[in-house]
């Protein structure tokens, strides 16, 4: 057995199977294939030493079951390709109108409806929150809409949601200008939600399933939301803006509020959302919050499952009680203590009684450093934990 995958190197490594099992063998290709992955398209000017030279991988002893196992991880190590891709690119490449024509063209053919939404159409839904979020910027926003059938005909779907910020400047509450590149990565959540709706369309999953994200840019101007605008969600509770830079849950608010007009099952919402996250977990741990406990549970067994690491933190009535205005439902920021605890209580007002779980990949969806297992930039974390809960149908295997 030989799987080829990076066709511009030269490097072969032969790998003995013998005592390992099929998903064993298909788990080490997927892993030589991601650790390999580079994304230097825009590098003129690469050193041998700093190009991918692996272009083969040749197995001896695979056992029986072997290639079928192969196909199936393929689908994942794609998904997860296409999602570093999409948050490695700079913000002048990816913004929300360029983030959905890139889905549409990559998702041709492959049996996923792509739908979006414009402005006007958000607005006369009542999505004031996701565009107070982009009313800075010169670029329109999007609410971006996958689907994938391939389960029971009028089967409810799974849906995952994902925050789309295409740049944070953290508008008008700026940030420091040290480190304010990354924030190109502000939209990991929502391209962890297309690599997964791309792999289950790869495995020609038995499910339905539904992607939901929303797209926007943060950025500061005359038009820019300011801090004590008051903003009016899709669900009607009215939000008190006292940071501009707590953005992420205004746009999370009202998609996942229009995620639920989609007759679901169950929801799951991944974001960059919180810089507490980070300080409570580093950058190894995900954030897990969510409701009912079974199904967080679900969740977080997928996750160790898939091999995506994640912890969770409570959500305590105290944290409502944080989010309370004077003068509006409630505030977006209730500062520094709990911040990722306050975050996630903010996006429960949202989710109503449906099953819902909160990943907070803050501090996983980007690495700093190179791994043995990944390379430094994008991770593509969540993943393989949405394409699990996806598989199942949003229930435990059994």
């Amino acid at each position: 057995m030989a799987a080829k995958y990076l066709t511009s190197g030269e490097d072969t490594i032969a790998l003995d199977a013998s005592g390992l099992d099929a998903e064993a063998v298909a788990s080490v290709l997927t892993g030589l294939r991601l650790r390999a992955w580079r994304y230097d398209i825009y590098r003129t000017k690469l050193k041998d030493e700093q190009k991918c030279t692996l272009a083969k991988v040749v197995v001896f002893g695979a056992p029986d079951g072997a290639e079928a196992a192969w196909r199936v991880e393929q689908a994942v190590a794609e998904g997860v390709e296409f999602t570093r891709e999409l948050v490695s690119e700079p913000p002048n490449v990816i913004y929300p109108e360029s983030f959905v024509e890139r889905c549409q063209a990559r998702f041709k053919g492959t049996g996923v409806e792509v739908s979006f939404l414009e402005e006007a159409e958000m607005r006369k839904l009542g999505m004031g929150a996701l565009l107070g979020v982009n009313q800075g910027s010169a670029k329109a926003p999007r609410l971006l809409v996958l689907k994938w059938l391939g389960g029971a005909k009028n089967g409810r779907p799974t849906v995952f949601v994902g925050k789309g910020v295409t740049f944070d400047t953290g508008g008008i509450s700026i940030k420091p200008a040290a480190g304010m590149e990354d924030m190109k990565w502000d939209m990991a959540g929502s391209a962890a939600v297309i690599g997964t709706m791309r792999a289950l369309a790869a495995r020609k999953a038995k499910v339905n399933a539904v992607g939901v994200v929303g797209l926007v840019e943060n950025m500061p101007s005359g038009t820019a939301q300011r801090p004590g605008d008051i903003v009016t969600s899709m669900s009607g509770q009215t939000i008190e803006v006292l940071n501009t830079d707590a953005e992420g849950r205004l746009i999370l608010g009202d998609a996942l509020w229009y995620a639920q007009q989609q007759g679901v099952t169950h929801m799951v919402d991944v974001a960059t959302l919180t810089g507490a996250m980070v300080i409570a977990l580093g950058r190894h741990v995900s954030g897990l919050f969510g409701q009912p406990q079974s199904w967080v549970e679900t969740v977080q067994r997928s996750a160790v499952t898939a091999g995506d690491r994640v912890w969770q933190l409570p959500i305590y009535e105290e944290a409502k009680d944080q989010l309370r205005s004077e003068i509006a439902d409630m505030i977006n920021s209730a500062g520094r203590p709990g911040g990722s605890v306050t975050a996630a209580a903010f996006l429960r007002e949202f989710a109503g009684d449906i099953p819902w779980a909160h990943i907070d990949i803050a501090g996983t969806a980007w690495a700093e450093v190179k791994e043995p297992y990944q390379p430094k930039g994008a991770t593509g974390v969540a993943i393989r934990t949405l394409i699990e809960l996806g598989m199942t149908g949003g229930r435990p295997r059994s």
